[in-house]
Order: structure tokens, then C-alpha cells, then sequence
């Protein structure tokens, strides 16, 4: 299974994806246990991507052969990324999408230079896979278009 982790600029920060593998340990008679994560691919989005596009090159990686029906989405949801939350809804993945919203703004390396997008997709795609169960829109996985 696969897990997607999307953090979201345009302006000032980069856009980035970050795609981890969730490796399953099949243990006899005991079903399967979490046994580690893997990066698979990360990419930041050149400053000023319209967040159309970002939503594209989101259901592209989706779709593509590796992920398509087998992963998860995980997308900071504060500041702007509300509206692009429904635009990767409206968008039909074919997957679990989940917004993650930071209670107490957002979480990263503001104020002090540094660009943290990579960090935080991957953060991101990271604890989602950790997370067993599917906890979408509606707590299962949209069909596949």
C-alpha cells in the first residue's frame, strides 16, 4: 500500500509531494504486522503552481500503474488548502483522502528561512500510513473512476 503526503503553497512556499511504501509483515496464523515505510518519490512543485495543476500532478502519481487503487492521501488542510481539499475531491482519485488541519496553525519551519514542504509532505504521508484503518470523505475507499 501507498501513501501520498501533499503540502500545500504557491507563493512564497512550495508545493510538495511525497509518496511512502507501508511494508506488511505476513506472519502465519497471526494475519500481518507494520513492519517499516519507505520513500518512494518526492517532488516540490516549482514556485506558483496553480493549485489546478497540483491537483493534477496529484491524480497523476494516484493513478499511475504502482499506485493506482492501492494508496492513501494524506493534505494539509489549513491556510488555502480547504478549497483544494475539494478540488482533489471533485478531482475523483481513487483513493481515501483524509485533510489534516493543525489546531494551532501551521506546523513547520516558519520564521525561520528554511523551506519545510518536503519535510512536512513527507511527515505527512508518514503518519498516514501509520494509521490502519481507511478514514476518508466517508471512511472507505472512493471506486476508481
Amino acid at each position: 500500500m501507498y501513501f501520498l503526503g501533499l503540502d500545500l503553497g504557491q507563493k512564497r512556499d512550495h508545493s510538495a509531494v511525497a509518496v511512502v511504501e507501508r511494508i506488511d509483515h505476513r506472519r502465519a496464523f497471526q494475519g500481518t504486522a507494520f513492519q517499516r515505510l519507505v520513500v518512494r518519490y518526492a517532488e516540490r512543485l516549482p514556485l506558483g503552481t496553480p493549485y489546478p495543476q497540483v491537483v493534477e500532478r496529484v491524480r497523476g502519481i494516484v493513478r499511475s500503474q504502482e499506485l493506482a487503487s492501492n494508496c492513501a492521501v494524506a493534505v494539509d488542510a489549513t491556510g488555502v488548502g480547504a478549497p483544494v481539499v475539494d478540488m482533489l475531491r471533485a478531482a475523483r482519485l481513487g483513493c481515501d483522502l483524509t485533510d489534516v488541519r493543525a489546531s494551532k496553525g501551521r506546523v513547520g519551519a516558519d520564521g525561520t528561512g528554511e523551506h519545510d514542504d518536503l519535510v512536512i509532505a513527507l511527515a505527512l504521508a508518514c503518519w498516514r500510513a501509520k494509521r490502519r484503518e481507511f478514514c476518508g470523505e466517508v471512511g472507505h475507499r472512493l471506486p476508481g473512476i
